[in-house]
């Protein structure tokens, strides 16, 4: 079978659709004047008048204009959108939802719940009673029985009392339900890409738009079930082999694709790995035009030296078997059902900086790139710790390690440079002074293997890295530029970020919940995880663009306020919970709402 690349995320095709457009018509948006104290950083022969980034925005902001057109400002036109989206009727109880939803003054676009049809589409080919088998077969999950939210874990476990808390908001609106949860850092289902594809060919086979007189809006009980005696699911979880967790996930991936097909070398850590080609053939003349794309290991196959999630992550237990799994982050090839991070809930000041407090004013704000944090992003071990993601970034920010490998024909220990002429940057030493005057990074801990807590140094690691005092995030938002990297799996400090008047560059290989809802060079600027890009973002920001810089920081947060709150949290778990109810009900085929038929 050929390979087929496809996403629930049409937005993103439409951004590379355009960006075509862009380059076959030669269209540019003039930047604002040069800072000539920065522009040294430019070869200056090309990118003073027009730069590829303008076009991203232009685009952007073309892509936000037509999904704003979208929304929906009455029931009826939502239940419509629903119906020519989805292919079925809404789930009983949408009209309560939509009321919901329009009460905590939310947008009510549907794209913006895309991602809840592409985690549950494949869930239709099996039968309700085995999801529901398979739900109470996890000790970690949240039940729902008449309009109650219980809590059930084996012990106590890091976010379970977070999402509980969410829940438990929403349960008078619930029909029963059990939501089993993933209490680990990495994902746990990886089903076979040729699996999961027949089972979404049968949902389509499948899926109907029942005659409205047939319809029935009632949820099944499951209190009675609660007394039968299923035997117990066993979900086989495994952990990885001699090919570690890159063999498991790459099944996830169509037949075809660059990630199924590859077969890298075996990697010499004593250098560098120097698989960045893909990246600078599939970008927009070195910079990212489609972000779903651009995260995606199964079109990324150098990521799995290029990414502790690929190398040796902290804890592995996965699954090839489709069940119900609740979890706040996945890989594009994993399939649990994507909820909004239990840290995002949580009002922890540790991983927001407050609810309220997000900076203050551009123009008072350190005009430098700021990022402290843990080496963490798996078992860094010696030597495996030169293809870690953070790794690379610490040292691609260091104005030291850069000048050595300007020397070493741009080789690092751990790194390679960009062809700066590709990007129109000057080769003679600039880069290291942009870094040096523009930059504050530094690990604050760099959890050796074994850890220890209370030492944050490392024997393998400390030639190479000091550590920096820690950073609250509150005093983050003191800098312009807030760089947002992995770690053992998506970086908890996202949200934050976003809502900041502070400019987040983010580099990732996972998805969230929020994905759909946020547009890449409108509301934030994203960054290839080889981070080759690195130098020319902070070129063309600190390079006389900080009126565009300050337009997409501020942009970020507005569209944040409107997209990201705890409320929009809520409405968005209220519907996926719907949603789920619905598939492990009986009569799943005839569940729905149309009290808009009857009201019309």
């Amino acid at each position: 079978m050929p390979f087929m690349m496809t996403t629930f995320n049409s937005r993103a095709g439409r951004v590379a659709v355009l960006a075509v457009f862009f380059i076959l018509c030669l269209i540019w948006i003039l930047p604002s004047h040069e800072d000539l104290s920065v522009s040294r950083f430019y070869a200056g022969n090309g990118y003073n008048s027009s730069h590829p980034i303008d076009a991203l925005i232009d685009t952007a902001q073309t892509d936000l204009h037509e999904l704003l057109g979208t929304q929906a400002h009455d029931l009826q036109t939502a239940a419509e959108q629903y119906r020519a989206h989805r292919g079925r009727h809404p789930p009983p109880g949408f009209g309560e939802w939509y009321e919901f939803a329009k009460s905590k003054d939310s947008l009510i676009i549907e794209e913006f719940f895309d991602q809840i049809y592409h985690d549950l589409t494949p869930y239709w080919a099996l039968e309700p009673k085995q999801l529901r088998r398979q739900a109470k077969s996890i000790p970690t999950r949240i039940t729902v029985r008449n309009k109650t939210a219980i809590l059930k874990t084996d012990e106590p476990r890091n976010w379970m009392d977070s999402w509980y808390d969410l829940v438990a908001k929403l349960e008078n609106g619930l029909p029963d339900l059990d939501m089993p949860i993933n209490v680990m850092d990495e994902t746990r289902l990886v089903v076979p890409w040729e699996t999961i594809n027949e089972y979404v060919q049968k949902e389509q086979t499948d899926r109907v738009m029942t005659e409205p007189s047939y319809v029935i809006s009632e949820y099944m009980s499951l209190t009675e079930s609660d007394h039968d005696n299923l035997e117990p699911y066993d979900p086989q979880f495994a952990v990885p082999g001699k090919g570690g967790y890159w063999e498991m996930a790459q099944v996830g991936c169509p037949p075809g694709s660059p990630a199924r097909n590859s077969n890298l070398p075996m990697v010499n850590f004593s250098s560098p790995p120097w698989e960045y080609d893909n990246f600078e053939r599939m970008s927009y003349h070195g910079y990212v035009s489609n972000y779903t794309l651009a995260k995606d290991p199964c079109v990324r196959p150098e990521m799995q030296v290029l990414h502790g999630t690929f190398l040796e992550p902290i804890s592995v237990s996965t699954s090839q078997n489709l069940m119900p799994l609740f979890g706040g982050s996945k890989l594009p090839m994993n399939n649990e059902i994507l909820l909004p991070p239990a840290m995002y809930w949580a009002q922890n000041d540790h991983y927001s900086g407050g609810e309220k407090e997000h900076g203050g004013r551009w123009e008072s704000k350190e005009n430098k790139a700021l990022w402290r944090g843990a080496a963490t992003g798996g078992r860094a071990r010696e030597p495996n710790w030169t293809g870690f993601q953070r790794h690379r970034f610490m040292s691609m920010m260091n104005a030291t390690s850069v000048t050595q490998a300007e020397r070493n024909q741009s080789h690092g220990i751990n790194f390679r440079l960009p062809n700066y002429a590709n990007y129109k940057l000057s080769d003679n030493g600039f880069i290291p002074q942009l870094l040096s005057e523009h930059t504050d990074t530094g690990f604050n801990h760099l959890v050796c293997t074994p850890y220890n807590e209370t030492d944050p140094t490392c024997p393998y690691l400390d030639p190479y890295f000091e550590i920096a005092p820690g950073m609250p995030m509150k005093e983050m938002y003191n800098y312009k530029y807030l760089p947002d990297l992995d770690g053992n799996s998506f970086s908890g400090r996202y949200r934050g970020f976003m809502l900041s008047t502070s400019l987040p560059i983010k580099a990732t290989i996972y998805n969230e919940w929020h994905d759909s809802r946020l547009i890449p060079w409108v509301h934030f600027v994203p960054m290839d995880t080889t981070y080759m890009d690195i130098y020319g973002i902070m070129a063309y920001f600190l390079g006389g663009r900080d009126k565009a810089a300050r337009k997409i920081a501020l942009a970020g947060k507005y569209w944040g306020e409107k997209v990201l709150r705890r409320e929009d949290m809520e409405i968005y778990t209220y519907r996926l919970l719907l949603e789920y109810a619905r598939i492990c009900d009986d009569q799943r085929e005839l569940l729905g709402y149309v009290d808009d038929f009857i009201t019309s």
